[in-house]
This record gives C-alpha cells, sequence and structure tokens, in this order.
C-alpha cells in the first residue's frame, strides 16, 4: 500500500538524500541524474540576500538572517524550470531489497520538502530492473512544504529500490531535503546504535588526517560516534603531519592515536576492535583503510541497518575506484569454495562504471554467467537491470565495515594474519556462527584500485598463499581442501617459469610455515615482514630501477625465430605445449650474453609465464609504471624450486586432514582478545 500524506512526525532517519561533498562532476551521476542549477549553498546564500532585503524594507536595522545549519550543506538541489532530476542513483536510491530481507522494517516513508512549482513522483523497481510509477504529488509553493509517502517492503523479497524523481514546471523548483524513514511507532523499539571508528594505518599520514579532516567536518555523524582509534603502526607519524593540530581540535576528546609496532591490517584492525570492547560504549565498530576516501553518510546508513537488523550483521561498504571515481570495484565478493579464491559474486560484473553511457551488452546478466562473462560494464542504475537484484555475499573488505559488538564478544578478532584474507576468513567464520555480512549500496569508499598493484608477486606474496592455506583449512568444506592445493603448485610453478624465483621461494616458505601449525602466526607476527624483505632483496627479480636506462643496453644474440615474439598460448594444447617448452628450456644453460644484458623489454601488460618462460632475462616493468626489474633465468634455482614444490606440496595434501583439525581447534584462541593482547604487549604505550 501507498499513501501520501501532509507533514509526518515521529521518524527516524534511515538513509539521507545528499549530494557530493565537493560538487565533484567526477561522482555526480553517482548522487543524481539530470541537470541541477546550483546546490545548497548557493542556494541558501541567495535566500539569505532575499531575506535580508526584505527585513530591511520592513524594519530598518534589523540584523542579517541567520541560516539554519540543517539547510545549509549537501542536502538541497535546484531544478531549473522544466527540468527533471532522478535520485535513481547509487547514493540516492533506497535499497530496498536489502532492507526487506535482512531487517525488521516493513515500511518506509520518504518524506521531501520542497518550494517551487514541481511533480515529485515516486518508482520503485522490481529485483529484475522492471520499473513501476508507485505515487505522485504535485507541490506549487513559495513557502516550504513538507509531503510524506508511506511505502511497503513487501514486494522486495529479491530486490528491487525506491527512488524519487522531481519535475520543475513553470517556476524553478527547490527540493530542500528528502529522507528514508521508518515510523517511530516501528522504530521505538530499536534504541540509536553508537559507533566507534578503527582506522589502522601505515605511513600514509597525508591520507589519514584527510580523512580525519573530512570526519571533523560531518557532526552529524560525530552525533552517534564514541571513539575514533588511529592504530598507527609506521615510521611517518599521523601526529607529526602539519594537518593533525586541525584534525584533533575538530574530533576533541573522540580521538584517540594509538602507536604500535607494525602488526599489519590485522594487528591494527584488531587493536581498534579490542579497545572498542574494552570501552564498552559503543554497539559497533567501523573498520576503515587509512588509503580510502570515504562518503561520511555511509556511516550513519551502516549503523542505521545495523540497529534494525533481524540478528547482529556485519555491515559492509563497496569500494569504488579512486582514480575513476565513478567505477564501482565489485557489488558483492564471495568465495569460491572448490577453489578457495575470491570471485565477484553470482550475477554481477566487476568495474562497473555508473558514469559512462550504458553498454546494451552488458546492462543485463544471464542466470548461469560464467566468471569470463563478468567483464567491465557501464550504465545507470536504471540502465542496469543487474544492479536491482540482491546480491548476497561471503564476505566484505575492510576499506569500510561495521561490525558489531556481539559478533565480536562471539567469534573473536580478526585472525593474526599480517594482512590478506584477514577479512574475508573474519567474514566467514562470523557467517558460520549465525552472523551474515551485507555489502549495502549506499555505504561506500574510494579507494586505490589493485589493478595498479604488483601484490600478488612482491613481498605480499608470501601473504597471499599462507592466509589463503590458513583459511582454507579453518573453513573448507572439501577433504584436503579441493582444488587448492593442485592450484597452488600450478602457481608457484608458473611464477618459476617467469623468472620470478622470490615469489616462488616466498610461497614456498609460507607452505613450509603452515606445516609447522598455528602457533607460529601470533609469535611471528611483528617479525616476519623484516625477515621476507631481507629474503626477498637478493634475488634479481626483486630488485626494482626507476628507469629501463639502469640496466645495461638490452642486446639479443639471435633473433626470434621467423620474427615472432613470444606470445601467451590460447587453448588447452598451446598452454600444455607452451608449458612443456618453457620447462625444458629452464634446465639448459643461460645464453652467456644475456647475463651481460637483458634479451627484450617486457611491458607489464605482457608479463605472462608463457612469454617469461622463453627467455633468459629480460627487463619487466611493474603494474604502477613506476619501477621496471631485470629478471634473469637461473637453471639451478629452477630445479630447486621445483623440487621443494613439489615434495611440499604433496606433504601439505597428505597432512591436510590432520592440519585443519589442529587450526580449527586454536581457531578460538588465535583471535581471542585475551591472546591478542599479548600479542599488543610488544607495543610502547603510545595512547595519546
Amino acid at each position: 500500500m501507498t499513501e501520501v500524506t501532509g507533514a509526518a512526525r515521529d521518524l527516524r532517519v534511515l538513509q539521507r538524500v545528499v549530494m557530493p561533498v565537493d560538487r565533484d562532476l567526477d561522482v555526480l551521476k553517482l548522487y543524481v541524474e539530470g541537470r541541477i542549477a546550483r546546490g545548497a549553498a548557493a542556494l541558501e546564500a541567495e535566500r539569505a540576500v532575499e531575506d535580508d532585503i526584505a527585513r530591511a524594507v520592513d524594519r530598518p536595522g534589523a540584523p542579517p538572517a541567520e541560516l539554519a545549519a540543517e539547510d545549509v550543506g549537501r542536502r538541497s538541489v535546484v531544478v531549473p524550470i522544466g527540468s527533471r532530476v532522478s535520485f535513481a542513483t547509487y547514493f540516492n536510491a533506497f535499497p530496498a531489497g536489502y532492507w526487506r530481507r535482512w531487517t525488521t522494517v516493513e515500511e518506509v516513508v520518504l518524506r521531501v520538502r520542497l518550494r517551487g512549482q514541481a511533480n515529485v513522483i515516486v518508482y520503485r523497481s522490481s529485483a529484475k530492473g522492471h520499473i513501476q510509477r508507485v505515487a505522485s504529488v504535485r507541490i506549487d509553493s513559495r513557502e516550504s512544504r513538507e509531503e510524506t509517502f508511506r511505502l511497503s517492503l513487501q514486494p522486495f523479497i529479491d530486490g528491487g529500490w525506491y527512488w524519487l524523481d522531481v519535475l520543475a514546471g513553470e517556476n524553478t523548483a527547490v527540493l530542500e531535503r528528502a529522507d528514508w524513514c521508518v515510523e517511530a511507532g516501528e522504530a521505538g523499539r530499536v534504541r540509536q546504535g553508537r559507533v566507534s571508528l578503527g582506522i589502522t594505518t601505515f605511513n600514509r599520514p597525508s591520507f589519514c588526517v584527510d580523512q580525519l579532516l573530512a570526519l571533523g567536518d560531518a557532526p552529524e555523524v560525530l552525533d552517534i560516534v564514541d571513539e575514533i582509534y588511529v592504530v598507527d603502526q609506521g615510521t611517518e607519524r599521523v601526529r607529526d603531519h602539519e594537518g593533525y593540530p586541525r584534525a584533533a581540535e575538530a574530533l576533541g576528546a573522540r580521538l584517540r592515536v594509538i602507536e604500535q609496532p607494525n602488526l599489519g591490517g590485522s594487528g591494527g584492525f584488531a587493536r581498534a576492535m579490542d579497545e572498542t570492547l574494552r570501552a564498552g560504549t559503543s554497539d559497533y565498530v567501523l573498520l576503515l583503510d587509512d588509503d580510502v576516501v570515504t562518503e561520511s553518510e555511509g556511516v550513519l546508513r551502516a549503523v542505521a541497518f545495523g540497529d534494525h537488523a533481524r540478528t547482529p550483521t556485519i555491515v559492509g561498504g563497496h569500494m569504488f575506484n579512486l582514480f575513476v571515481r565513478s567505477q564501482l570495484h565489485a557489488y558483492g565478493e564471495t568465495i569460491q569454495r572448490y577453489r578457495w579464491w575470491w570471485d565477484a559474486a553470482p550475477h554481477t560484473r566487476r568495474e562497473h562504471d555508473f558514469a559512462r553511457p550504458a553498454n546494451p551488452l552488458t546492462a543485463d546478466l544471464p542466470q548461469d554467467a560464467s566468471p569470463a562473462s563478468k567483464r567491465a560494464s557501464t550504465g545507470s542504475l536504471l540502465e542496469t537491470k543487474w544492479l536491482h537484484r540482491r546480491v548476497d555475499v561471503d564476505y566484505n573488505g575492510w576499506w569500510m565495515c561495521l561490525i558489531p559488538v556481539d559478533v565480536m564478544r562471539k567469534v573473536g578478532l580478526s585472525m593474526p594474519m599480517f594482512i590478506k584474507w584477514d577479512d574475508a576468513e573474519y567474514c566467514v567464520r562470523a557467517g558460520a556462527a549465525g552472523f551474515p555480512t551485507v555489502s549495502l549500496p549506499g555505504m561506500a569508499a574510494w579507494h586505490v584500485p589493485w589493478q595498479d598493484k604488483d601484490d600478488g608477486i612482491d613481498w605480499q606474496a608470501y601473504f597471499h598463499e599462507r592466509n589463503r592455506l590458513v583459511t582454507a583449512l579453518l573453513h573448507s568444506p572439501y577433504e584436503r581442501g579441493g582444488n587448492l592445493v593442485k592450484e597452488s603448485f600450478i602457481i608457484s610453478v608458473k611464477h618459476a617459469l617467469s623468472l620470478q624465483y622470490s615469489t616462488a621461494e616466498l610461497m614456498l616458505w609460507a607452505i613450509e610455515d603452515v606445516l609447522r601449525g598455528p602457533d607460529h602466526m601470533h609469535a611471528e607476527i611483528a617479525g616476519k615482514l623484516p625477515e621476507i624483505l631481507a629474503f626477498r632483496a637478493a634475488f634479481p627479480d626483486a630488485q626494482n630501477r626507476p628507469s629501463h636506462e639502469r640496466f645495461p643496453q638490452v642486446r639479443r644474440r639471435k633473433p626470434p625465430k621467423r620474427g615472432r615474439d613470444p606470445k601467451p598460448p590460447s587453448g588447452r594444447a598451446a598452454l600444455l605445449a607452451t608449458a612443456a617448452i618453457g620447462t625444458l628450456k629452464q634446465m639448459r644453460p643461460v645464453d652467456a650474453g644475456a647475463r651481460a644484458n637483458p634479451q627484450a623489454v617486457i611491458p607489464h601488460i605482457d608479463r605472462h609465464w608463457g612469454v617469461l618462460s622463453q627467455f633468459d632475462s629480460a627487463l619487466v616493468s611493474s603494474a604502477d609504471g613506476m619501477k621496471v626489474a631485470w629478471y634473469q633465468r637461473d637453471p639451478e634455482r629452477f630445479k630447486k624450486i621445483m623440487k621443494r614444490t613439489s615434495l611440499l606440496h604433496a606433504r601439505l595434501s597428505r597432512e591436510w586432514p590432520e592440519l585443519s583439525r589442529g587450526y580449527r581447534a586454536a581457531m578460538a584462541d588465535l583471535a581471542a582478545p585475551e591472546t591478542w593482547r599479548r600479542t599488543f604487549g610488544a607495543a610502547e604505550p603510545g595512547d595519546r
């Protein structure tokens, strides 16, 4: 049932309609579709001038009008004469399907305050992306007028959205505010939740201070924040940044900077989780990366969603590309259980760009879409049908993730993984205990994209391998981890064929540590990274330089066969043939000239094992385009790696059942606050 009424009282806001903080045109389509004249600040300045003129006429000498705080900033939109704007957008449409599935809310109230001449039209969509007009009201008033729409969530069991359009008439229309609410009668049973924020940082003081300053400019967010924990694990301290005093002044007693040794993301987030538990005042902790730009409204939305959730629920925010700000990294993420690897959720596509024109080939997604079909797609919310289906996830990244205190009391803190897999493991562990994870549309942060990182082959390769194995040992439903051990072996061979010996060695080191059992994880969390960096530094593939000119000139004794440079294999037969040929080549002596001069320049985009395995040496660029390394073939090293990887993977498969029992038995202790406090004991008491 839909009912349009006049002004309503006693409403609790679930989601506010907002505009971008800095009116950034790159993100405008995430907030509004259509032509708008100007924002709230210009509007209210104009109104203040009008009021001053009126006061001067009516009451000479009267003081200028003061603007109400709630009317200034991000809430208002001016719609020019005859124009239409739509809030069927990522940040301002209401994700009804998620509220229907995961919360106790059965009906929402859209509250609109508007002046001028306009039609306000409310629409909804189904999980299939079909659109229906729901209700409308006409407003023609020079004074602000408030209207409400009572909207049922009953039809949204599989997904769908609500949104509003504003169509201006012969006069300009001013949308002063719009909110998606729940009636106090229903919300009265739900207490307003309180939250603490946990930001883990390592040598990114500028990013971190900017984030603190942004929070200081969001008083409505600070109203529900108890503490802001900045866990600083770097050598470039946040408190030494020139902007820190301003941030500290804006945030006041809420801000606590905790300095501790580098325990990685898992150690920093575990510290924030533990501090929240020990303080005992917050209902949630919201974890944030240090290198993100956060949409502060997401904090309010996450807490509102958590407050109304049927059961304590982890509420995660989406990640947008910091460099292409209208591009969504993933709409939801799952774990392929048989491979035990991350993947985009079924029925979604990666890297969706809301600002680019729609591509009809990617606007819809077949029911049986394979991972290969999950290419980047484009188009607005209205143009992209698959965005209307509710997407259920296994985990959410900790770039922005709300965790209820009740969940932490039941399942503990993060695993001592340093980095990689800690967020996925935690959500899987919580899910097994009955606490779901929801990636909530409209809650998001902008983060540096993964495609410009080499974390799969640099020092982080150790943590990728170890923590993937540990997470599978803890949670995989398959005997001996499904296909994981086989896949791990193949990956190690690919790195060896690619002349990435440091990466292959780190993978084998990780397997050796996993075979030692779970006790090494807390014991070595603070010292493992320096060991890895020192070990890796001796390998040519890990010795980067800023340009090709820092290496000897490229020279090749023999030209390529038939003038054709190596290319990645295509098809199973070609793949197997290339692997066999590449393996045989690794056994042969290295061309003497290749030791003195690299044989080729390989751009990062062409860095494939099928290409690299055909050279004795090559200059290979990094993912970020900043560095170059001289890869050099080493037959003896290759033989040793192949022998070790065969033996270690065979042992891992053989001992998997026993290892799994051991890690699962230790799981509660590894994540326990008391265990983490002993690990934190190595830190100096740097609370400020």
